[in-house]
């Protein structure tokens, strides 16, 4: 080896280092699934989970004093597994998916509000609007469909041409944001259909998330692009900045102010980012799942607490709670 590549191996591993805080134990660690979960979602401020375990079903979760609300279950669904879920940004109503069935309870009482069995192709990531009046759905044939649970109003998308992988629905439910395997993720008007903006990819965009203001959203492909976008001129803001050939995300999340980011990973990992540079500024890892070989966890879901911490909910069957740097 060159002398060059030996400093610059050196400088490079220095600088991994400097800014790697994966060896961060977290403040707290809450089980909420002993062997493990297969979905989880949290509210916007992280004070509330709503988790999909292997052995107990749908379980909601008060992270504030770790009580458990409410069990609920998909007694619809031939093998019960939900493997979706979404929290309205209101707190009031979460919607869990299998396969084949959507349900919708509320998070105020616990009770049911109603299931729904989709008959075409079988739902991919799901979506709920404040007051729980709109679910968005994506399918595997590559629709994505946007209900009005009080009209019973029904309207498909069809701009994609390839399976959906990700959706995210603004609190009102007037805009939709999806990502598909045909490269490109979409901004579009739940009430027309009509396409707002068209962000492309070089491959399959498999995540997609909307700052709840609606002034920014995140699209990420299955390789090197994760960009954030001007939803008001359609226009990159940032490119998240990472040295991996490829990255994937499992779970992202805009501040409240839009100004930084969250993501998990399907590898442990969460990070905070420069949401305006596409900056890494922080790193934690997740512990792995009980007797997982190799090591590993999915980071389902995270969030920014109300006194400044992080929140993570991964395939762990752990809620745990991360300090940021100040």
């Amino acid at each position: 080896m060159k002398p060059f590549s030996i400093t610059l191996l050196i400088f490079t591993l220095f600088t991994l280092t400097a800014c790697d805080n994966t060896d961060v134990v977290p403040n707290n660690a809450q089980e909420h699934a002993v062997q493990g979960s297969y979905a989880a979602a949290l509210n916007s401020n992280g004070s509330l989970a709503v988790v999909s375990s292997i052995n107990h079903g749908i379980s909601v979760w008060n992270l504030n004093d770790n009580a458990l609300l409410y069990q609920w279950s998909h007694q619809q669904s031939e093998d019960n597994l939900v493997l979706a879920i979404d929290i309205s940004d209101d707190n009031k109503f979460a919607v869990t998916a299998d396969r084949t069935n959507f349900a919708v309870w509320s998070l105020e009482n616990g009770e049911n509000i109603g299931f729904w069995k989709i008959q075409e192709s079988s739902i991919r990531d799901i979506a709920i609007s404040n007051n729980g009046r709109y679910v968005l759905y994506g399918r595997g044939d590559g629709k994505v469909i946007h209900i009005d649970l009080t009209t019973g109003r029904r309207i498909e998308f069809l701009g994609h041409t390839e399976k959906i992988n990700a959706v995210d629905l603004s609190p009102n439910g007037y805009y939709a944001l999806t990502g598909a395997n045909d490269y490109t993720a979409y901004l579009w008007d739940t009430r027309s259909a009509q396409v707002v903006h068209r962000f492309n990819h070089p491959s399959r965009v498999t995540q997609v998330s909307l700052d709840r203001e609606g002034r920014r959203a995140f699209t990420a492909d299955s390789k090197k692009q994760a960009s954030v976008w001007n939803l008001q001129t359609g226009e990159q803001i940032s490119n998240l900045q990472f040295r991996a050939r490829q990255k994937v995300f499992s779970a992202v999340r805009f501040s409240p102010d839009a100004n930084q980011l969250l993501t998990g990973s399907p590898a442990r990992t969460i990070a905070l980012w420069d949401a305006n540079s596409g900056k890494e500024l922080q790193t934690w890892q997740v512990a792995p799942r009980k007797d997982s070989r190799p090591k590993s966890a999915v980071v389902y879901d995270i969030a920014f607490s109300d006194n400044g911490q992080i929140i993570s909910e991964s395939s762990n069957g752990l809620s745990e709670t991360w300090q940021m740097n100040k």
